[in-house]
């Protein structure tokens, strides 16, 4: 796999990075917690990349414009669960090269710490998801890379191993723990290049591993095996060999790779859908045991009308 290239600062977000009628860009951070009984992702999306109602109106190639489809997702996992993903459209974006804003929630990024802070309602059932999230780097991040032949697709891991304090006022929680920042940007839909792919983070000792294997249309693989040094100095490792989880209660498939030994195990499966599971598994990478957040994603499942019918009812929009 090859670098991207981009130019982006050492340890920045980069909001304001041009988005592409069509396209997309994403920042996703994830922390669980030190007792191992909360976990949270947060991900910030500008062209809404698992949004129905920009999928439709990118139907038969027409230029949709990503800013009119911006969402913030958080999830909240473990004893207290909540779900909230609204999209809004372009009146509600505002961006900087440090500070992002989708209605009324905020990232910004000072140089050493990326704060959330968010103001939003959960879905199916209306419930208020509102705090506030720190993520302190601990190993910042200064390559990025292609996910495709073309260059269409590109991924940074912003910080591969961070530590992340949680404070919740709705609902009252209060945590710390690992965490993850990365980010994604393209210039097509996912589904237009990509089957599926699957995709694992873990803390070790000094540093962090991430996986990063994905299925193309066109038939061809890409694994790639990083090993993250505090330093930020990102180092490419043989692909561990192929390990199966077992499949999620959609009959999922939950591919990873992992060190010969015992065969990883999923722990907690925090995110169930029928196109897209995360899970938290224990594995061993780098020679060492590791809980690792994991993701599975299935683009033939997405763009299957039955579930293109069910996302409205997780994914509302905002009338202004």
């Amino acid at each position: 796999m090859r670098p991207s290239g981009g130019g982006e600062p050492a340890g920045g977000p980069r909001f304001d990075r041009p988005v592409p009628p069509r396209g997309y860009a994403w920042w996703y951070l994830d922390g669980l917690s030190d007792d191992g009984r909360h976990g949270l992702t947060i991900i910030a999306f500008i062209g809404s990349v698992f949004s129905p109602w920009y999928a439709w109106a990118r139907r038969n190639g027409r230029e949709a414009e990503p800013a009119a489809h911006c969402a913030l997702n958080i999830a909240l996992y473990g004893g207290t669960r909540r779900w909230a993903m609204t999209e809004r459209r372009s009146a509600a974006l505002g961006r900087s090269d440090a500070s992002l804003r989708i209605g009324p929630s905020a990232l910004h990024w000072d140089g050493d710490v990326l704060t959330a802070e968010f103001a939003e309602s959960a879905a199916p059932l209306p419930r208020p998801v509102r705090g506030r999230v720190r993520l302190r780097p601990e190993a910042p991040g200064h390559r990025g890379f292609l996910l495709d032949a073309a260059g269409r697709h590109r991924w940074r891991p912003i910080a591969a191993a961070a530590r992340v304090e949680v404070e919740l006022d709705q609902p009252r929680l209060r945590w710390s723990g690992p965490g993850y920042f990365d980010s994604n940007d393209g210039d097509a839909p996912l589904e237009e290049d990509f089957r599926r792919w699957d995709w694992c983070r873990a803390p070790l000792r000094r540093g962090a591993a991430v996986l990063y294997n994905v299925v193309r249309r066109d038939g061809s693989a890409q694994s790639l095996a990083l090993r993250v040094h505090p330093s930020g100095a990102i180092e490419d490792m043989p692909a561990p060999p192929v390990a199966a989880l077992p499949r999620s209660r959609w009959w999922l498939d939950r591919p990873t790779r992992a060190d010969p030994g015992p065969a990883p195990r999923v722990v907690q499966t925090l995110q169930d859908a029928p196109f897209y599971a995360r899970s938290v598994i224990e594995t061993r990478l780098c020679g060492e045991a590791a809980t690792a957040v994991h993701e599975s994603l299935d683009l033939d499942r997405f763009r299957a009308p039955w579930v293109q019918a069910m996302l409205p009812f997780r994914i509302p929009r905002a009338l202004r």
